[in-house]
Parts: structure tokens; sequence; C-alpha cells
């Protein structure tokens, strides 16, 4: 091992090169070219093998990742993915859009001792874009087919791990999802410079391949009743995700040109997958040409400032309420925003908007730290009398997501939720308030990283076939 791994005294961190600022700008294309060979294999070696390898610890899917960069740096590419792939269902997207710098690098062993962490998420991009590339990634091939069915309520991540999970085991498998295409999140709420679109679609393609069917453009609660799937299928899987923007009740709310971020992502990566965009092609939901501003300051504040710089806007700013280090947003995606032309103004919070008919400007509170609140961060307190003007054409609200009404919009009043409005479920078994229905991910965590999604969704798969194994012992018996 010694003559393969434990470099990292002799070879230096490295990441993979990032296009020309003024390149990237310009289109939605990622960011981070690919590692060449030589170099993926060489940051692998930079891992110490340590014994508790804390990169895996961090990780929600405990992914091994000591065992995969051994693999990596052997040259054993093959035996890698296969092994990366075994406890992450979308490695290749995990690579791309998991905070890594939160994860599993910013826990690395190496990275604590001053060496600069392993570059874990780029060497997992890597070896599973080359599996693609060399036909290693295959449909599922399902030796007995089993004759229960699973109706799966939302195709994004916790809905496709699930749904894979449960397809290797020979299940029947639907995904329904209310949107014309598959993917959720990952296909309309991340910027194709995070994750390009093609990804997404070629994995939704090889689930149709293995025989999952997936039927769209459908709404529970409207094409078919949460209890009518209910019937239909024998086991249901809620994983909707949650899509309801979380409000800011201010003077001027009402003024238009201030949007959700969904609605004005969601319309981006419309317009970037080929669609006709009503409001985006009269310059609605389109930031060129604008002063636009962002409040918030987590991932999805970030997407939104990027992509606005992307479509041309005038200017872009970030309102957000604390400083830079206790920023909730990715660290990196902070840099590489700042790094496009976004300004930050840190410490602030809107206090009203202004305008006749149509947003013109954002008044501004600035902020001081208080006293830690209950989460233990320091709380944001209004500076009296601080308040100045910003020039806005355009805001977009990023200020996080909260679940609709499931048990109304699905016409089930014996679906329960807790206060916070996420589905209530069996913390061992998934299972909600109604027999046979289980529920995974956002709509049940509440909002969340990606990674979670798919680590839930897996759960689930494996709950479900627990239950639908004991009813076959029932019957049998």
């Amino acid at each position: 091992m010694s003559e393969k791994m434990l470099k990292f005294v002799d070879i230096g961190q490295q990441n993979p090169p990032k296009r020309d600022i003024s390149d990237r700008k310009e289109d939605f294309d990622e960011i981070y070219q690919e590692f060449l060979k030589d170099r993926a294999v060489q940051q692998s070696s930079r891992c110490s093998q340590c014994g508790v390898p804390f990169c895996q610890v961090h990780c929600p899917l405990s992914n091994n990742i000591p065992d995969w960069l051994k693999l990596t740096a052997e040259g054993r590419y093959e035996e890698a993915y296969q092994l990366s792939q075994s406890t992450n269902n979308m490695p290749e997207v995990c690579g791309r859009i998991c905070p890594q710098d939160r994860l599993c690098e910013g826990n690395c062993v190496i990275e604590q001792s001053g060496h600069g962490t392993v570059t874990i998420g780029s060497i997992e991009k890597y070896i599973t874009e080359k599996a693609w590339e060399n036909g290693w990634v295959k449909p599922i091939e399902i030796n007995s087919e089993k004759n229960e069915s699973v109706g799966i309520i939302g195709s994004g991540p916790a809905g496709l791990a699930c749904g894979e999970q449960l397809r290797k085991k020979g299940y029947k498998v639907t995904i329904y999802d209310r949107y014309d295409r598959a993917g959720g999140l990952l296909i309309y709420g991340i910027p194709g410079f995070k994750l390009e679109k093609h990804v997404v679609q070629r994995r939704i393609k090889l689930l149709e391949e293995s025989g999952i069917k997936f039927v769209l453009n459908f709404e529970v609660g409207k094409d078919s009743s949460l209890m009518e799937l209910r019937e239909k299928h024998d086991a249901i899987l809620i994983a909707t995700g949650v899509y309801k923007a979380r409000e800011v009740n201010l003077p001027g709310n009402d003024l238009s040109n201030i949007f959700p971020a969904m609605e004005f992502l969601t319309a981006s990566n419309k317009k970037g997958l080929g669609d006709k965009v009503e409001l985006f092609d009269n310059g609605t939901l389109n930031a060129e040409g604008k002063d636009v501003v962002v409040i918030g300051g987590g991932d999805t504040a970030m997407d939104c400032l990027r992509t606005s710089v992307r479509q041309n806007a005038k200017s872009v700013k970030c309102l957000y309420r604390r400083d830079r280090e206790n920023m909730p947003g990715s660290a990196r995606e902070v840099g590489n925003a700042e790094e496009e032309g976004v300004e930050f103004i840190w410490l602030t919070s809107p206090k009203e908007f202004k305008g006749t008919n149509k947003i013109e400007s954002v008044v501004v509170n600035k902020m001081k730290l208080g006293e830690p609140d209950d989460s233990g961060r320091r709380k944001p307190v209004v500076e009296e009398n601080s308040d100045f003007e910003i020039k806005a054409d355009l805001v977009i609200k990023a200020l996080g997501f909260d679940p609709e009404d499931l048990p109304k919009l699905f016409n089930e009043e014996k679906l329960q939720v807790s206060r916070w409005g996420t589905i209530k479920a069996d913390f061992d078994t998934m299972e909600t308030s109604i027999e046979g229905v289980f529920a995974a991910g956002d709509i049940v965590r509440g909002a969340s990283l990606v990674v979670w999604g798919i680590k839930d969704g897996r759960d689930a798969a494996t709950s479900i076939d627990n239950y639908l194994q004991s009813k076959q012992k029932l019957r049998v018996a």
C-alpha cells in the first residue's frame, strides 16, 4: 500500500481546472473540467488510508471512499466504480453537486493535518464518467420478477433511489411525477453549470431500460387520489420533496418582478432544455439587462445569483442577514459566485420593497450578530436607523422551502403531518399513518441535500421490501 498510497506529504492537493471566468459566464455548461487520468490517479494516491475514515463517517451514504480511492490509484477503475455505485445510486450526481467541503472532504484526516484534502468529489465524478464511457453502467437484470408492484410519487433523488433498489429486488415499479420530465429538483431546480441535464437524463433512461415505468404530468389528487393509487399498488412511497417557497411578508410584496427562486430557476432550466417559456421569452423571468437582488444565503440563492450572471444581468447582488462565516451555502459556491462578479452584501436584511406597480428598489436594514439562538447560531439583530436603498429591477426570494399541504392535495385526511407540514412517518419503518404508504426524503426531513434524499430512498426501499415480504408470509401461512 505504501508504494501506491500515502503520498499526501509529497503531492499537494489539486482540483480539476475551472473554465476561464469570461467563458463560463457565457453559457450554462459545467465549470469544472474533467481530471486527466494521471491527475486522478495522483490525487487518489494522496489518501492516508486512515484507521477511522472520517470521510466515510461524514458521508450520509457511508460511501466506502478510502477503498475506491485506493482502487483508482492502482488504475482499477471499473472496480472503483462498482464499489462506489454499490452504496450510491447516483455517484455522477453526488460527485458534482454534493457540498464535499462540508461532508467528506471537510472531514478528511489529511485536510485536518494541514496537507489539503483529497479531492474526493472530483475523483468520484471521474471514475463514474469513465464507467459510462466504457459501458460499465448497465441496466438492471432481473432474475425473478415479483408479482407485487410499488407506486412512487415523485421522481426526485429519493424516489429514483428507492425505485432502483426495489427494481433490483424484482418488484414492479411505477414512478409518478406531476412535471413533464422525470428528475425533480435535479432537472428543474439545479442549473446546468453545476449539473448538466444529460447527466440526469441518461440515468432516467437507464432506469427505464431496467423496467421502471414513469408516468409524467400526473397529479395525485387530480388524476387519482392517494387511496386510489394505494388500491392499485401493493405499497406506495411518497417522495414529493418540498417546493413551497418560504415567504418574506414585507411592504411592497405585491409589486411585480418579485419571484420565488424555483419559479426563476425552472424557467431558466426549461429554456436550456429547449422548451418554449413564455415568461422567459417576454423578459419577465429573464435577468438580462436588469439589476438583480437575491435574498438568501443557501445553495439555491447561489444558483439564482450565478444564473442571473449567465443571463447577462446588469448587476447581481446578494442580501444575507448573517456574515460569510455563518452562511449555510457551500463556501465553494460562494467563491465561484464572487469570481463571476456577484456582490455579496453581508449582514443585511430587506425591510421594504419600493416601486410603482413593479419593483424599483429594496430598502435594506443593516444587521449585527447578537446572542446565539436555539440552534446555537448567533441571531441577527437590526441596527437602529441603518436602512439604505438598493436599486432593483428583479428580486428573487431564496429563503428556503416548506412542504405543500399534501393531505389536501392528495384528498386524504388520514395522512398525518407534523406541525411543520412534513409527513409523519415511523422513524424505524418509514411507514406513514396509512398502512402500506411510506414516505422519504425532504417531505419527511424538510429541505435538505440530494445525498440525504438518496440515503432516505434506499432506506425506504428496504422498509417496503420488509413490509411486502411480511405480507407475503402471512398469505402463505
